[in-house]
């Protein structure tokens, strides 16, 4: 697997918070529950792939929806409720990702060639 930039790997980390928060407040496990590791599972996978790279902007300023609608909605939620809260259960990622949430969104990419030329 090659190595991945500190941001992506902090993005990475920031998700992982906020969807145990979540789903240990909503699902009264720890955090694991099959829906919401499905959740995780499919946010790492749109972090590998993200077109940005370490130039990512927050979800919220993205120009690209990355997420199908139905998982979109799901993470929409889990970040709604638990932003909120990771200032005061996991301070260190929540200021990383509100300073992050300054940077300016870049311009979309380029539409790929899908005919294989």
């Amino acid at each position: 697997m090659p190595k991945t930039h500190p941001r992506i790997e902090r993005e990475r980390k920031t998700v992982e918070a906020m969807i145990r928060l979540f789903c240990a407040a909503e699902h009264g496990g720890s955090g694991s529950c099959g829906e919401c590791a499905e959740l995780l599972a499919y946010a790492r996978k749109r972090l590998d792939r993200c077109p940005f790279g370490k130039d990512k902007p927050t979800c919220a300023k993205c120009p690209v929806h990355c997420y199908r609608p139905g998982m979109r909605d799901q993470i929409r939620d889990v970040m709604r409720w638990s932003g909120p809260r990771m200032i005061w259960k996991h301070p260190v990622l929540a200021a990383f990702h509100l300073l992050d949430g300054r940077r300016k969104a870049p311009a979309p990419p380029a539409p790929r060639d899908r005919t294989g030329k």
